[in-house]
Parts: structure tokens; sequence; C-alpha cells
């Protein structure tokens, strides 16, 4: 069938978040008066949510789990989006999808879902932009693109999903969408392809 919504993820997908994402859960842990990320948290941050990862190091002490949640929230992300680099020809290779597909973003992302498509400029190439408070559960659950879905009146046979994660590809098969990963993803894949400036001939292969 068509593909008709082209879905993106945000991290690792449409930047490269790695310096931003390990600066923010440091400033969260340093305001908590916690240790920086250990290794395992330093690979984790760029797949899980504030939640998931939170609750995979405090989930045993619930008092001090709400606080770290209470000052993820409260915290001022803006000196962090500098440190996201956009990848190479974001705003071409989106621009060219845009042309073709409707397209939206789900990541997860919390408050700053939409915050970074302000910060960046980049509503124009997105009708829809959904994250963890916008659905019950996050990836690699399939609620944020069921969401997607129905939003834009698509079924799953028509839409794709673009991550560069497990759980990407966790919810994009628990959803029916088909999945094209970016980069080495260890999960069955539509596609797989190096870089984002390759994904419009990935979509015209499916």
């Amino acid at each position: 069938m068509t593909i008709e919504l082209v879905v993106f993820d945000c991290d690792g997908v449409l930047f490269r978040s790695e310096r931003a994402n390990i600066a923010f859960y440091n400033e969260v842990l340093r305001l908590a008066g916690e240790p920086p990320l250990d290794d395992w948290g330093l690979a984790a941050c760029h797949a899980l949510s504030s939640a998931q990862l939170f609750e995979r190091y405090y989930g045993d002490r619930p008092e001090h789990l709400a606080r770290l949640r209470r000052i993820a929230q409260e915290i001022d992300y803006s000196p962090f989006y500098p440190l996201m680099e956009p990848q190479e020809n974001l705003r071409e290779v989106l621009g060219n999808v845009r042309r073709r597909y409707r397209t939206a973003m789900a990541t997860n992302r919390g408050k700053t879902t939409r915050g970074v498509l302000d910060y960046f400029g980049l509503w124009p190439f997105f009708e829809l932009a959904v994250g963890v408070a916008d659905v019950p559960r996050p990836k690699p659950h399939p609620d944020m693109l069921l969401k997607c879905l129905e939003h834009f009146g698509v079924t799953s046979e028509q839409a794709v999903y673009v991550g560069d994660q497990v759980s990407d590809a966790e919810a994009a098969h628990a959803a029916g969408l088909r999945f094209i990963a970016v980069g080495s993803v260890n999960a069955a894949s539509d596609a797989c392809i190096d870089a984002l400036s390759d994904l419009e001939s990935a979509l015209s292969r499916l």
C-alpha cells in the first residue's frame, strides 16, 4: 500500500543529541544532589524518556523519584538546545519529504517535544508532534504512533516510522507501521539507512 505518512523520531534521527541529553540529565542529578550518569545511564538516556530513566535508577525510592521528576519538569531546557546538532542537510531532507508525504514527529521527549521544533524553526516541516505527555505510555509502547494514525486518518499500512533505537522498532511493529532504521539498530526493519539524507531513496523502495 502507498505510503502517505512519515513519522520521525527526534533524537538520533533529526538531531545528534548526545551532548544535550547527557548535560540535561547530569544537571537534574546535580540539583538533586546525586552523582552524574554512570555508563549505563550514558547509553540509556538517548533511548528512554526521563520518567523511564529515573524509574530505573530510583524506582525503589518513591519520594526521591518524585523529586527528580519534579526537577526535570521545572528545569529550564533553553541552555541545552544549542547542544543539539541538526543532522546534515536536515531542512532540505525534510522539505523534500514534506512535498510528497504528510509528516509527524513522535518522540519520548516530554515538555520539549514542541519546544525543539520551535527553537530550530522546524514547524513548517511537520503537521503534528507527539511526546510522552500526549499519550498514556512512552515507546516502546505504540501509543504515540497510534495517535498519529488517528490524527491523520490513515491506516498502519500507509505509514512508516523512522527511528534509531530498538524501542523505536518495537513501537513501530506494535502499531503495525513499517520501520526505517537510521544507523545500526539491532531490530527488524523494512529498510536501513546510514544517514537521513538517504531517506528519500529508502521511502521510494517501500
